[in-house]
């Protein structure tokens, strides 16, 4: 097995250099159910192509890679299913055009891993689990395959926790806690972000934020970061939030912003399923994209059809003095559910991964609309123009995650 730093040095040579010369493409990556397929992106023309793929044990969850050289790509894979016991995290390394390759043994977990991320050199894997919401640590070797398990103190780590992510500074991993809905019987449970302390390794307890003093109507989902901020997809309410971030890895102790997500600011109570998606800083910092998702069907002849909720990208533009998003385009998805997007490393063009088919009615009649990968140009103004969408056969399962190796 290669040493990481060996195998940096090799990945180096062998795949980013050359093939991106040569062929001007990227590794991009998509799941369908437990298979992970990797694509050849196009830089210039954001065209796709299938190259191969790899099957987990279960149904892919997130996945995310080495920072620190590229080389690895960590996936976290469960079923979700109640008495399950195949959640699991695999490290791959990834070979010429993005083929990838176990790295080390699978490493069993308690629970459903529904985020995981690696600190900035490769020696740390987080770990975000849902239901309890919990968190853990593991090492990486030097050959990049995962470890042990660190012990952790006591940790508050909130309802719901959906994803764990590294502050810039690595001093500091904020758990996106997200929440419930209110249900019948059952009262909302309150949303937050828990920040924690990171040192080696160990966890410890920094801040929980939640706004208005108890989380109530604030249902986060991912965060994303710029050189100053700290900007939240607020899924259960459709809005942006953002936060400053402070000395010390924390966060500001209220947010700075909340704007509204949608374009119909009343469409979250007219559609059942509606929620906001994940959230991503444009690599310049002066733009924010977010999706919307509407999950929600209504009964249509015998057959479950889209109820009309907002499936769109949101582009935000980012004032730098202040934080302030303004909301400038709302583009339709071309799918539904959109759970995963990327950018491009050149901040040219944006990927959406739309997460199952759906049903719409066209007139009277009733037509299919498949999940897919829509592609979009990004242009100076951070606006997207559509440029063409590959349909993706998800009978064997939700195109749950996709993904780039500069996603870190």
């Amino acid at each position: 097995m290669l040493d990481r730093r060996a195998f940096t040095a090799l990945f180096g040579a062998t795949l980013a250099t050359p093939a991106r010369a040569a062929g001007g493409t990227l590794p991009f990556y998509a799941s369908v159910g437990p298979e992970l397929f990797w694509y050849g992106l196009d830089e210039d023309t954001a065209q796709l192509r299938r190259m191969g793929s790899v099957r987990l044990p279960a149904n892919v969850q997130y996945a995310w890679p080495d920072p620190a050289g590229f080389g690895f790509l960590y996936v976290a894979a469960s079923s979700n299913q109640p008495g399950a016991d195949d959640h699991c995290v695999q490290a791959f390394y990834v070979g010429a055009a993005g083929a990838l390759t176990p790295s080390g043994p699978l490493v069993k977990l308690r629970q459903r891993p529904v985020h995981i991320t690696v600190d900035a050199a490769c020696r740390f894997l987080v770990t975000a689990y849902n239901l309890p919401s919990a968190i853990s640590v593991h090492r990486i070797g030097r050959d990049g395959s995962i470890g042990e398990e660190i012990a952790q103190p006591a940790l508050d780590t909130g309802i719901y926790g959906h994803q764990v992510r590294f502050t810039p500074s690595g001093r500091s991993v904020v758990l996106v806690a997200r929440g419930n809905d209110a249900r019948p019987g059952q009262p909302e449970d309150p949303g937050a972000l828990k920040v924690f302390g990171f040192d080696d390794g160990k966890l410890s307890n920094l801040q929980s934020l939640a706004p208005g003093g108890n989380g109530l109507g604030f249902g986060a989902r991912h965060v994303d970061f710029s050189k100053r901020y700290c900007f939240v997809s607020i899924e259960r309410q459709n809005a942006i939030g953002v936060y400053g971030l402070e000395s010390g890895g924390r966060l500001s102790a209220e947010p700075l912003f909340i704007k509204n997500a949608l374009v119909d600011p009343d469409a979250k109570a007219k559609y059942p399923g509606q929620g906001a998606g994940p959230i991503h800083v444009h690599p310049g910092g002066r733009f924010v994209y977010q999706t919307n998702r509407g999950a929600g069907t209504v009964d249509y002849n015998g057959q479950r059809v889209s109820n009309g909720g907002e499936n769109n990208i949101v582009v935000w533009q980012i004032n730098p003095a202040t934080g302030e998003p303004t909301r400038i385009q709302n583009i339709d998805s071309h799918g539904y559910e959109v759970r995963t997007f990327v950018i491009t490393p050149d901040g040219n063009h944006l990927i959406a991964a739309s997460q199952t088919a759906m049903l719409v009615r066209d007139g009277a009649n009733v037509r299919p609309v498949a999940a897919g990968l829509s592609a979009y140009r990004i242009g100076g103004d951070g606006k997207l123009t559509f440029l063409r969408k590959l349909d993706v056969d998800t009978s064997g399962g939700t195109q749950f995650w996709s993904g780039l190796l500069t996603m870190a």
